[in-house]
């Protein structure tokens, strides 16, 4: 019987949420809607030392913020298999259990090496031109551990409750072989595979134990993460032939990395490509730092999704514009790229720009009112809605509107010098005037009406310059269009402008 498709997305709460993050969240939220399955919010808690205040609570407001909400797990109800939090999960007793299990197996072990012999045993490696120290087959057998050490010994050191972890007996020069979605045949040797803590001296289990137990506890049909996962696969993989469970285990999928824009490296949260690496605005109480996140910079949750799906990831054609149904219709995890995925600062703005465009202008106006009303300054409904009809094609955010258009609101006091420069004469103030004199004729005040009389009035005035006419009553040399913006200016505000302007120049 085909397993029902349950994917999970499990991060930690060390900190933001950091848009590599946000895109594991997506493609198993895409590929467990299309599939009619489920998506899971698990906190992988485990590491209480570098737990940070306010991380988990940002994780589900930016999820909740970017529309890939879970259907279960924490802050979005419980499912059959809560709880959610790993730290909650230790008290089950389950993560001992399988750690139980695979030492009475033979393949795990207790190792009481402290830190300091712990460093001294990396020292010795690195003074004999190790390149790798790790605790693997070989250094074990120099280590203090139930594999070394005298069975009463080791019952003497449980009895007294010495500090102990749990290590995984990784076999030594093995092939270990294993299948992912996206990059196919994947062959490592043990020796390259180190012997993973699974349980620490708290009894916390880590990542590579608790992951997989909460994965086959879960039901989980396929475990998404990134790249940088790859080399504790073999281990992972080990764990579960141990166990017993290979024919249970997830299918894997390791998605490629996020690049920086110019393909040098990986994505980080600081990078200087002048756009956020956050979903939301986060502030870290631990460093005192925060960033400012997309949806403060003004993107749209739609374009910053459609944005990251496309980021290693394609629907096959040429298709850039996508919404959510498409997205998840359309994805699967054989069209993911092996190679990374390098961020374009500009083809996200361009994005943001598309899906901005889509919004009708009483939506626009929703979002506009509130900033102009920030800057005090008050226009009915209509008035904002038809000024971001004609502002819109040349902006990429709302946060952009008022700069674009702030003449709509603000007279001008000064006018552009090169368009004067090149355009004002000694004729310029009487054929303006008189221009000024026909609009105060004019009794019905619209973009057709206004059109109609400048084109009548050029074989009385001469050829009407239409970019000095901007000038005059707007101050720049450019802008919306010049007959759609006089008459959402209004007659009286038009005539008083030109007034001013034709003052001030002469």
């Amino acid at each position: 019987m085909e397993k029902k498709v349950r994917l999970r997305f499990a991060p930690s709460p060390t900190g933001g949420l950091h848009m590599g993050g946000v895109r594991t969240a997506l493609f198993s939220y895409l590929f467990a809607k299309k599939h009619g399955g489920d998506f899971v919010l698990r906190i992988e808690d485990t590491d209480q030392t570098r737990y940070v205040n306010g991380a988990e609570e940002y994780i589900i407001n930016a999820l909740k913020w970017c529309g890939i909400e879970p259907n279960e797990g924490v802050g979005f109800g419980d499912g059959p298999y809560a709880p959610y939090r790993q730290s909650e999960r230790k008290d089950l007793g389950i993560y001992k259990k399988y750690s139980d299990q695979l030492i009475a197996s033979g393949h795990a072990y207790v190792a009481f090496d402290t830190s300091e012999e712990l460093d001294e045993m990396r020292k010795r490696l690195e003074a004999a031109k190790v390149v790798a120290p790790q605790y693997n087959a070989i250094t074990r057998q120099n280590m203090r551990n139930s594999l070394t050490l005298p069975e009463d010994e080791v019952k003497k050191l449980m009895d007294e409750g010495a500090p102990y972890v749990v290590r995984l007996k990784v076999p030594r020069n093995e092939e270990i072989r294993f299948h992912d979605i996206i990059r196919g045949w994947v062959t490592v040797n043990s020796s390259q595979v180190d012997d993973k803590v699974l349980l620490k001296s708290d009894g916390m289990p880590t990542y590579h134990l608790a992951h997989i137990v909460d994965d086959i506890e879960m039901k989980i049909s396929h475990a998404v993460r990134g790249e940088e996962w790859l080399p504790s696969a073999p281990s992972h993989i080990l764990i579960y032939r141990y166990l017993g469970l290979e024919n249970d285990m997830p299918k894997l999928a390791h998605l490629p990395l996020i690049l920086k824009p110019d393909g040098n490296g990986k994505l980080s949260k600081r990078d200087k490509s002048g756009l956020p690496m956050f979903p939301i605005n986060w502030h870290d109480e631990r460093t005192g730092e925060s960033y400012i996140g997309y949806k403060e910079s003004g993107f749209t949750a739609d374009a910053f999704i459609n944005m990251l799906a496309l980021l290693g990831w394609n629907p096959g054609d040429n298709r850039e514009i996508m919404s959510k149904e498409e997205l998840i219709a359309n994805f699967s995890f054989e069209r993911v790229n092996k190679s990374g995925a390098k961020f374009d600062p500009e083809k996200t703005k361009w994005f943001n720009q598309q899906y901005l465009r889509m919004q009708t202008d009483e939506q626009l106006a929703a979002s506009v009112t509130p900033l102009l009303e920030g800057k005090g300054i008050t226009k009915d409904r209509a008035f904002v809605q038809e000024f971001c009809r004609l502002v819109k094609e040349k902006a990429h955010f709302v946060t952009e509107f008022y700069d674009l258009g702030s003449y709509f609101f603000i007279a001008p006091t000064q006018y552009d010098e090169k368009v004067l420069a090149k355009k004002w004469n000694e004729n310029s103030k009487a054929t303006y005037t008189k221009l000024s004199e026909k609009l105060n004729s004019l009794e019905s005040w619209s973009t057709t009406s206004i059109h109609d009389l400048f084109a009548a009035a050029e074989p009385e005035l001469g050829k009407i310059d239409m970019q000095l006419v901007r000038v005059l009553t707007t101050g720049v040399a450019g802008g919306a269009q010049l007959f759609d913006m006089l008459a959402l200016l209004g007659k009286e505000e038009v005539l008083t402008r030109l007034k001013n302007a034709l003052t001030t120049l002469s």
